[in-house]
């Protein structure tokens, strides 16, 4: 059976027709025709969006929903393993409670990705998984794993490591670390790639095997990174290495903005509805992400959740909306670019044909502090109905 959305008025995110008023076809979990006017064929379920707007799901790239556990302290919180500054080798699937009730209320929220993994103690800690955030088995609720590998410069990894007498506690050593591990790593690589030539027996290392990718291009790797100093020593690190990077949290990117532009850097912005907890924060500024759509740098919106509850994720784009930033690109920032910046655009982020069939049809505009969902699907399934 599929489902007929009609009359609904579609926020695509794609750059061509991205207002259309129409229906929306879904078969076999994915959007499979978009016209204006489709027929109802008996046997499908019809969704009468009566003029609403429908928005592709949103997509938090940064968060750490399921891996930091709501309202479970320690025992439920597995995000950090402080005891090694590389732990290239951990996977967040091995952390992330799908019970954990903040899923619900990301799906309910209209919130269907969420791309999730570890924190920031450690320079390179471990890969990231992108899952939709509806279900109870993590494996069905897998969409990309690994998505990108993540790592951390500043203050994190410096004040965790000075705390345990060991290195890395200045930034110059973080740095040294980061480029230190990726040498080895493209070392390990050709040793590897002789000893498959010769027959011969090779030893494998777990972090190295794990950041393959990352030095090759073919993986994402996220880098936290808040201070202009360290946005600059990320870039440095990813042209050295030639990475395919995103720079998250860029708290003083706005700093910055034209040098973003000049080396094209992709920046996750967030989170911004916080208090400047830390040296770090000083900076911190709604009016980033005006100031860089205003310097033609595309960028995308996380929560850091649960810093910000994920539900609030339409929240802080509205805000920046009231700071001056267009509602589209507001809206791109939680969509398309959330996708883009996490290597998962090919399925999700745009009402596009042959795209996951994730979508939300909302009761007002969807950055109207106003709106709710009125239906939610994810994978073509309806999982939030308003009552």
């Amino acid at each position: 059976m599929g489902i007929l959305i009609k009359n609904g008025k579609f926020i695509r995110m794609t750059d061509e027709n991205n207002d259309f008023i129409g229906d929306l076809l879904i078969e076999n979990n994915i959007i499979v025709k978009i016209d204006k006017n489709i027929e109802h064929k008996s046997g499908d379920l019809l969704i009468d969006a009566k003029n609403n707007y429908v928005t592709p799901g949103f997509i938090d790239p940064h968060c750490h929903i399921g891996i930091w556990e709501d309202g479970m302290g320690f025992e439920g919180a597995d995000g950090n393993e402080v005891t090694d500054p590389i732990t290239s080798n951990l996977d967040a699937v091995f952390g992330i409670n799908p019970l954990d009730p903040c899923f619900k209320e990301a799906y309910e929220a209209g919130i269907t990705t969420a791309v999730t993994g570890p924190g920031s103690a450690n320079v390179i800690g471990g890969t990231f998984v992108a899952l939709k955030t509806y279900g109870n088995n993590l494996d069905k609720m897998i969409l990309k794993n690994p998505a990108t590998m993540k790592s951390a410069l500043g203050e994190n990894p410096k004040r965790v490591y000075s705390g345990q007498n060991k290195s890395p506690s200045t930034r110059m050593a973080t740095a040294a670390l980061f480029r230190e591990t990726l040498i080895k790593t493209k070392e390990y690589i050709k040793k590897q790639k002789n000893a498959l030539e010769k027959n011969e027996d090779f030893e494998i290392n777990f972090k190295l095997e794990a950041l393959k990718k990352v030095v090759t291009g073919e993986m994402l790797i996220k880098t936290h990174a808040h201070r202009a100093d360290d946005i600059m020593t990320a870039i440095r690190i990813s042209k050295e290495f030639n990475l395919n990077m995103t720079i998250d949290h860029c708290t003083e990117g706005h700093l910055i903005a034209d040098l973003l532009k000049e080396e094209m850097v992709k920046p996750i912005l967030g989170p911004l509805i916080v208090e400047r907890s830390k040296i770090e924060l000083k900076n911190l500024s709604m009016k980033a992400p005006k100031i860089l759509s205003d310097a033609n740098v595309e960028f995308a919106m996380m929560t850091d959740h649960p810093v910000i509850p994920i539900q609030y994720l339409p929240v802080q784009a509205a805000l920046a909306v009231r700071e001056g930033l267009d509602k589209l690109k507001a809206l791109k920032s939680i969509t398309i670019n959330a996708a883009k910046f996490t290597g998962i655009d090919d399925r999700v982020g745009s009402i596009e044909v042959n795209k996951d069939a994730d979508l939300v049809i909302w009761n007002k505009y969807p950055l109207s502090w106003e709106a709710v969902p009125e239906y939610v699907l994810i994978n073509g399934k309806i999982v939030y109905k308003e009552n």
